[in-house]
């Protein structure tokens, strides 16, 4: 799928947006914060978010068995015992899970400033890649800007931005980086 998402008021320029098809989990990364741990893969139909699931995996794997209370237990524990924080994600398409960082990580991290907000980027970033909402984006120019069967040639191209919202928030940037460069030129 590929969009024209704006056209600079001269014709020149456009950006497009594209399905990026090959983007990475970001789960795969080596700098993310959060420990993950799946609750439920819907029967086998997804995989588990992260392997391991953290320091406090063994903690889970003790209330796991109490459905009605468990996720309340295991959250309380976190914050009590070792001063952290858990976020649940339930999305329609993909697994049930807890998100969390331990006390120290967030003292680590921000002293406890925005660790919340770091958890949830996380996990919609993750959310995001599940559903396929991961997204590029082409900068191209018009060879004859007042030609409406004009060929477009590639100027710049950038992709894996988890999310539409954030895809192109970064796409008009480019586009008004290079309409910039012209004079007299405004998206």
């Amino acid at each position: 799928m590929s969009d024209v998402l704006a056209t600079t008021d001269d014709g020149r320029f456009r950006v497009r947006l594209v399905r990026d098809e090959h983007a990475e989990n970001p789960r795969n990364d080596a700098d993310t914060l959060a420990h993950v741990i799946t609750i439920d893969t819907h029967l086998g139909q997804y995989g588990p978010v992260d392997k391991d699931g953290g320091p406090l995996a063994h903690a889970w794997r003790r209330l796991a068995w109490n459905q009605w209370k468990g996720v309340e237990t295991f959250t309380r524990y976190v914050a009590i015992m070792h001063g952290g924080i858990v976020l649940e994600s339930s999305p329609d398409n993909g697994p049930r899970s807890l998100w969390y960082m331990t006390g120290e990580e967030i003292f680590d991290l921000d002293c406890g400033l925005l660790s919340e907000g770091y958890i949830e980027a996380e996990m919609r970033e993750y959310e995001a890649w599940l559903s396929g909402d991961v997204w590029g984006f082409v900068v191209e120019e018009a060879a004859d800007p007042d030609d409406d069967e004009t060929e477009w040639q590639h100027v710049d191209s950038c992709s894996a931005f988890y999310g539409g919202p954030y895809a192109r928030g970064q796409a008009r940037d480019a586009l008004r980086f290079y309409a910039g460069r012209s004079a007299g030129t405004s998206v």
